[in-house]
């Protein structure tokens, strides 16, 4: 496992810590009387990944689990398979790189020539055919019951994060039935994803009973890296796009968009929901309360 200084008071196993040093810095600006303002603004920096000797990429990211963004970028992209031995994960902050190290050789050289730039915010880059091992897919039997997906969507709403203290950033949640497990956040929700599949690769975590929420757009990439994590749920409070939809329903993965209070919407699986409680039962959507000042 690996292991980062810090604490939070979630029941979670790993939380948002929006007071971590780094992540944020205090910027002054003027609202719209006019007054002078000091709020929390989040920072973006690079992180240079490499798999052996050979660099893949440079992402921005917050700079929180660097080691999970890069496991879980390789394992998403298909560099970086379950039955690959990883011998070390060293990350340098100086120079703000991870190197992966295998027990095989590898080399990508062809893969990297062919480079997809996503629909994900802060521009997510997907190396070689997107649709690379996904045509034979098939996603593991599940049921979701309704119960469970409004009681995540009450939880993970209220959990303290970088989302409510500062805002411009992305939120996606791996939960277990009613129960969220790992919280990450980042600039782009594809880090976010990249971040909990890494954590799961580290903890040997199978993703067939589980469940992906999270913040953003229903994509294609983000459809495509829930079913090579082997999650047959994705929720989130936002919508879809059509590829995203045709994917899902392609490899067999429960799609569910415009999660808010009462309601929500699923365009993919709709057979493995479990209808167990009434929508009027369910407490109608406050919204959040983003904080707007330093306090």
């Amino acid at each position: 496992m690996i292991n980062h200084d810090g604490h939070s008071s979630s029941s979670l196993l790993l939380a948002p810590e929006p007071g971590r040093a780094g992540l944020t810095r205090a910027v002054e600006g003027y609202d719209q009387t006019g007054s002078l303002i000091r709020i929390p603004v989040v920072e973006e920096r690079p992180l240079t990944i490499f798999l052996n000797g050979q660099e893949i990429v440079t992402a921005m990211t917050i700079g929180d689990y660097p080691e999970y963004l890069a496991l879980g970028f390789l394992r998403n992209q298909g560099m970086l398979s379950l039955q690959e031995t990883v011998k070390a994960v060293d990350y340098d902050e100086d120079l703000e790189t991870v190197v992966v190290r295998t027990d095989s050789q590898t080399n990508y050289e062809e893969k990297l020539k062919k480079k997809t730039r996503t629909s994900g915010c802060a521009v997510g880059t997907v190396f070689g055919d997107m649709m690379e091992g996904i045509e034979d897919l098939v996603l593991p039997e599940a049921e979701i019951r309704t119960s469970w997906l409004y009681g995540l969507s009450h939880q993970i709403n209220r959990i303290p994060s970088l989302y409510l203290e500062a805002g411009a950033i992305h939120g996606s949640v791996l939960c277990h039935r009613d129960q969220p497990l790992v919280y990450m956040e980042d600039v782009g929700r594809h880090n976010a994803v990249d971040k909990i599949a890494g954590w799961m690769l580290s903890e040997q975590v199978d993703g067939a009973d589980k469940i992906m929420y999270t913040t953003g757009r229903l994509t294609s990439e983000m459809v495509i890296k829930c079913a090579n994590m082997g999650i047959p749920v994705l929720a989130s409070r936002s919508g879809f796009t059509a590829w995203g939809v045709d994917i899902a329903r392609q490899v067999g993965l429960t799609l569910i968009g415009r999660m808010r209070g009462q309601r929500f919407v699923c365009l993919a699986g709709e057979d493995r929901l479990i209808r167990d409680i009434d929508p009027s039962q369910v407490p109608a959507d406050t919204g959040k309360k983003r904080r707007t000042s330093a306090e």
